[in-house]
């Protein structure tokens, strides 16, 4: 098959439809990818720039450039094409993830263990949120650090408030608890994360990839909406497991392998992420949109005085 004038960007599949952008995201997120080393993504990279170069290497497949181009999605930043750490990669998310909210949902009834646990989880949203942030708006070492303590604050202080606070509520309603924490945690890590783009705006472009300028507004909405897919994807495990667990404990066999229900609840969360993860980045298009009409008055202005009416919308990475 000839492979000259082959687009590597063009999606797969239909970024403007749910089921596009959660296929996408299925073959993206692919935890397989996390352990290749990095000299094979290295070599994908490569493949993917002499495709966009127009210099195909003789012999090679559309099947080798879609894997390569997954390769490159899953371990590459879009903003810079820097190799991405790999505890921060969505790939990274259903492995790493399983392991801390399988602990958190099993080692919620002492305050050391929550406060060490949900320490834990902070870290690792940390390294995520950084990872996959609109890298155009650079932020210092000292707002990542008042970002991860703050996030990290919350979350405790949530976290220990309610487990004393449900000490004579059902068992159920503790079982909760972690989850209420690490919503109320990204809440606020994820908006201090990326402060800058907040304080000083989001680079927004034209259909075309022209730069506009930056909005504000823009960033308001793109982190909004990371936030609610962060929740999103944590959500069933952290609220289905704690009642399947209530329920299975009730049994006398459950009750003898009390040592097993930790790894248990491990690997039902992974089931859930299996499936939350590219489900949750599917929520709402990467390539986030907005009108012009709704843009701050001053970047409106600018963008009517130079295009006139043929700009309605403006385009930004909304970041994972």
């Amino acid at each position: 098959m000839a492979l000259s004038g082959f687009d590597i960007d063009a999606p797969r599949w239909d970024q403007t439809t749910f089921m596009g952008r959660v296929k996408h995201f299925f073959n993206i997120t692919d935890s397989r990818t996390a352990l290749l080393p990095d000299s094979r993504l290295d070599e994908a990279k490569a493949l993917v720039e002499s495709c966009r170069a127009g210099s195909i290497p003789p012999g090679t497949t559309e099947e080798q450039l879609h894997y390569a181009k997954k390769l490159y999605d899953s371990a590459f930043h879009p903003d810079t094409g820097d190799r991405m750490n790999l505890i921060g990669r969505m790939s990274f998310q259903v492995p790493g993830g399983m392991a801390i909210t399988g602990a958190m949902l099993q080692f919620y009834r002492t305050v050391p263990a929550v406060v060490f646990w949900q320490w834990v989880n902070q870290s690792f949203n940390a390294l995520v949120n950084y990872t996959n942030r609109n890298a155009a708006s650079p932020i210092t070492s000292k707002q990542i650090g008042v970002a991860y303590f703050t996030a990290t604050s919350t979350a405790l202080v949530t976290a220990v408030g309610l487990n004393l606070y449900t000490k004579k509520a059902p068992p159920l309603v503790a079982r909760w608890v972690p989850f209420v924490a690490v919503a109320s945690a990204n809440c606020v890590n994820i908006p201090m994360m990326r402060q800058q783009e907040i304080l000083n705006g989001i680079a927004v472009t034209d259909e075309n990839g022209n730069k506009l300028g930056h909005s504000r507004k823009a960033a308001a909405k793109g982190i909004t909406q990371v936030v609610l897919s962060r929740v999103t994807m944590a959500a069933p495990g952290m609220i289905i497991l704690p009642i399947i667990m209530q329920r299975l404990e009730k049994y006398r066999f459950m009750q003898k392998i009390t040592f097993l229900h930790c790894p248990m609840q491990v690997m039902m969360v992974g089931m859930f992420l299996v499936f939350m993860v590219p489900v949750a980045c599917s929520l709402f298009p990467q390539q986030c949109s907005m009108a012009v009409s709704k843009l701050e008055p001053e970047l409106r202005e600018s963008i009517v005085s130079k295009y006139g009416d043929k700009v309605q919308y403006v385009y930004f990475n909304k970041g994972l």
